[in-house]
């Protein structure tokens, strides 16, 4: 429970992580705000310098100098007129407060959170990242990337982000096992920035609190750059990896839930469950789930806007017994999804994938634009803007957008698609050792898509590799064929790169 110690004219409140002077805020870093509290909670009794340091650098070994600074500076923001000493020097063992400290502690109540009901959206608390430095006025970077990695979590609307006041108290003491339960989140992002020089690295995990599983971790070193700039590019990154894993993992468990207790919201996290699969029964299946979640809640935007996203993969992998009227039904249903949100990133994309497969790349074109708008860290808005610029003939172009969106999330399952488009987009651009690189890149993902084998042979082919291209389009040739390539509209609108992809493998096919 978050406590307030009111000592002289001080305030350290532990459920915003502040401590305040007269009413005035004092500016004080982690490390010593983590002292202080320590101190204050044992009431006057010697704290010693080994607990003091596991508990200000919890999990980092450093030297005791380090301490001995940080109660300097925090000696010097606590001087006051009266001459009151507030940190003493235990000789031989560590520290206390004075004998004559007045100290008032009050329990306070849970925050009110907001958070939905346990059927509804998942909960993710971000807490503060701890500055793995040695130099603590650093210690304000990783504060500002805390702060911006919040920031950009909230754009999302898959799930619930907590507020920084809620989750800024464990930058006073460690996370523990109880922390998602006081949070009232079921996600918990931990990490650290360590700064050196022009150098910023960002290490960040997603852990499922519940079980302790770590969903994603991943490390960041960027240079060269302003530290606004580094700290909206980590947030970015870090959100646009992370809230797959959330997509994944929430659908996980709502398909694992009892049937006939659920609501629209669970049939709509076990439908992407099963979206994610992709395979023609999972994708009917999950269409089916959709269905059912809007007939429940017609309101709901996210049941309209999956219907559109998976009416458009079965009609691009050629699953569908219909195409005509499936896109039909997933146009409007994304259209019901903008109206119902229009500033949810989701329901802008899922118009524009289902636009690209009826042709009509100028909506695709717009509805991507509005969904990087709305969230620019969304990797499929960048990835759904490049699919659309090359239908539309724009090799370069979609090049720019298919890396943008594939380095925000380098784990999507259907990146074996991504990866093909953009291997395409780069051999049309007169790239074919990079084409070739990503179609390889795309059969890591998908070793039997018979598109990337192609494009491969290709690329080969077009880079002076014979012998490549013969050994590429001689493992296509064994693959059993599918029912569609995916690849269809570009096929269909770009006759000239038809023309140019066939001469290109004339040699290999004689």
């Amino acid at each position: 429970m978050a406590r307030r110690f009111a000592f002289g004219p001080f305030l350290l409140d532990s459920a915003r992580g502040t401590l305040t002077r007269d009413g005035a805020a004092v500016a004080v870093g982690q490390r010593g705000l983590r002292i202080l509290q320590a101190l204050l909670e044992a009431g006057g009794e010697p704290v010693s310098k080994a607990e003091l340091m596991r508990f200000a650098w919890p999990g980092l070994v450093v030297e005791d100098s380090n301490l001995s600074v940080q109660v300097t500076a925090l000696r010097k923001l606590l001087d006051t007129s009266t001459g009151t000493e507030w940190i003493v020097t235990v000789p031989r063992l560590g520290y206390r407060l004075p004998d004559t400290a007045a100290i008032e502690e009050t329990q306070l109540a849970p925050l009110d959170h907001g958070l939905p009901d346990p059927g509804g959206r998942p909960g993710i608390a971000v807490l503060p990242l701890t500055h793995a430095g040695d130099d603590p006025a650093q210690e304000y970077v990783a504060d500002g990337v805390t702060e911006a990695l919040i920031t950009a979590l909230t754009r999302f609307r898959w799930f619930t982000v907590t507020g920084r006041n809620a989750s800024h108290v464990y930058k006073l003491r460690p996370a523990d096992g109880g922390t998602a339960t006081e949070l009232g989140v079921r996600y918990l992002v931990e990490g650290s920035v360590r700064r050196s020089g022009a150098r910023v690295r960002i290490s960040a995990r997603l852990v499922e609190a519940p079980s302790g599983t770590c969903l994603w971790a991943e490390q960041y070193d960027i240079g060269d750059a302003a530290l606004f700039e580094v700290q909206d590019r980590i947030a970015h990154q870090v959100a646009g990896a992370i809230e797959p894993e959330l997509l994944k993992s929430s659908g996980s468990l709502a398909a694992r839930r009892r049937a006939g207790s659920v609501s629209a919201w669970d049939l709509v996290a076990q439908g992407s469950w099963h979206f994610h699969h992709v395979t023609r029964p999972t994708h009917l299946r999950a269409r089916e789930l959709f269905r059912q979640a809007g007939r429940i809640d017609p309101e709901l935007a996210e049941a309209r806007l999956w219907i559109g996203r998976v009416n458009a993969g079965l009609v691009a992998y050629g699953w569908s017994d219909d195409p005509v009227a499936d896109l039909h039904e997933g146009r409007s249903a994304a259209l019901e999804a903008v109206q119902l949100d229009e500033k949810n990133p989701y329901t802008h994309y899922a118009l524009a994938i289902v636009s690209n497969y009826a042709d009509d790349f100028a909506v695709a074109l717009r509805s991507a634009d509005k969904a990087i708008e709305l969230s620019p860290s969304f990797a499929l808005g960048h990835l759904v803007h490049g699919m659309a610029a090359l239908f539309a003939g724009q090799a370069a172009h979609a090049a720019r957008s298919l890396e943008n969106g594939l380095k925000l999330n380098r784990y999507d399952p259907q990146n074996f698609v991504w990866y093909t488009l953009l291997a395409l987009a780069m051999l049309f651009d007169g790239r074919p050792e990079d084409a070739l690189a990503h179609a390889v890149a795309a059969l890591k993902v998908r070793p039997t898509w018979r598109p990337a084998l192609r494009v491969a042979a290709a690329a080969s082919a077009a880079s002076g590799r014979a012998e490549s291209a013969a050994d590429w389009f001689q493992r296509w040739s064994q693959m059993p064929a599918g029912p569609a390539d995916a690849l269809q509209p570009m096929w269909r609108n770009n006759p000239q790169w038809v023309q140019e992809f066939n001469r290109l493998l004339e040699p290999v096919e004689d």
